[in-house]
């Protein structure tokens, strides 16, 4: 496409700007303010902020959409991919209201989140060795896993965490810094365990929870770096046969701990919600089993796009093959606001 004009693009920045704002602005103080109003406001409030957003941040919404042509092509209609956007953000604006439900004892959020299968994990952590939980980046699933804290269960979460440029912003204010720079995980036993900072280091420390009769939560859906990518196996993955790490099922083989996979959905009404826990057979190698987690990870994505996070991360969808290689060129943009070009 054509270089935008200087004009063009010194109103882009400024409105790529607003609306990172907006948003942290949103997380940081309307949403503390809203999260404990009964139910029905506060996730309606979180609804109509979704709204707005959708209407203000043009360039995530398009990006959205032009992923979902890229990832699901004509399976779905203009008028689903536009849907599917609105719905994006009403979830992302929910999930801000989940986290802040979290305080305390969890309870306010624990009154509006059906576990089902909770018999599946008391079983496997009868047997002594630890359990290992497979997830996806799909609803609510850190806030619903946070809940087993809440009733006992020692959940340790892995996963890279990640910062925007206005996050790192905002942590120079006196008032946030401590809160932004040591994020205290709530209801979970122990730090969050980033496998960036070290493979090697993460598999030990995941083995050694385990070991402990702990459990320990992965998402699967996350992209292969080249130098793991000997490590990887081709999966079905949306149509598309892409390269994911099975470290979750090799650290469960290597320690005997079973294998489940939880799954967040978020209803109708936006309020409720159903975290549903499943067994995963190990009556096969890594790869095969490994394969099963993917496809009880995909079908609620395939029913549900707009609440899986992959759906708005372009530079995530062309790093697992979901997306050519010429979809990293919005991605760049949204790292770097100051580029010429879209």
């Amino acid at each position: 496409m054509a270089a935008r004009s200087p004009q063009r693009q010194s109103r882009f920045r400024l409105g790529w700007i607003a609306c990172r704002c907006e948003d942290e602005f949103y997380r940081l103080v309307i949403a503390p303010l809203v999260a404990f109003l009964p139910a029905r406001l506060a996730y309606g409030l979180a609804c109509l902020h979704g709204e707005l957003r959708y209407r203000i941040d043009r360039w995530t919404r398009q990006q959205i959409i032009s992923n979902l042509t890229g990832v699901f092509g004509d399976s779905l209609s203009q008028t689903e991919r536009t849907r599917i956007a609105h719905d994006f953000f009403r979830q992302k604006s929910c999930q801000a209201i989940d986290g802040i439900r979290l305080a305390g004892k969890g309870s306010a959020l624990a009154r509006l989140v059906e576990i089902r299968g909770l018999e599946h994990l008391e079983a496997a952590l009868a047997a002594g060795k630890g359990v290992v939980i497979c997830d996806a980046h799909f609803g609510s699933i850190y806030s619903c896993a946070s809940l087993l804290g809440t009733r006992g269960f020692p959940i340790t979460a892995v996963g890279n965490t990640w910062t925007n440029p206005i996050m790192s912003l905002l942590k120079r204010l006196p008032f946030l810094r401590e809160r932004l720079e040591n994020p205290r995980p709530r209801h979970l036993r122990r730090p969050n365990i980033e496998p960036g900072k070290g493979q090697v280091e993460a598999a030990i420390r995941m083995a050694e929870i385990l070991r402990a009769n702990e459990v320990v939560c992965i998402a699967i859906d996350v992209p292969v770096s080249p130098e793991d990518q000997a490590h990887a196996v081709s999966v079905d993955f949306l149509g598309r046969q892409i390269l994911l790490l099975p470290g979750c099922v090799s650290i469960a083989q290597h320690t005997g701990s079973p294998v489940l996979v939880a799954v967040a959905q978020r209803l109708e009404d936006w309020q409720h919600q159903v975290l549903e826990i499943s067994p995963v057979p190990l009556d096969g190698d890594i790869e095969t089993t490994f394969k099963r987690c993917v496809a009880m990870v995909e079908k609620p994505i395939r029913q549900n796009p707009a609440h899986w996070d992959g759906c708005v991360n372009t530079r995530a969808l062309t790093e697992l093959g979901l997306l050519p290689l010429e979809g990293q060129r919005g991605e760049a943009l949204l790292s770097n606001p100051a580029t010429g070009t879209i």
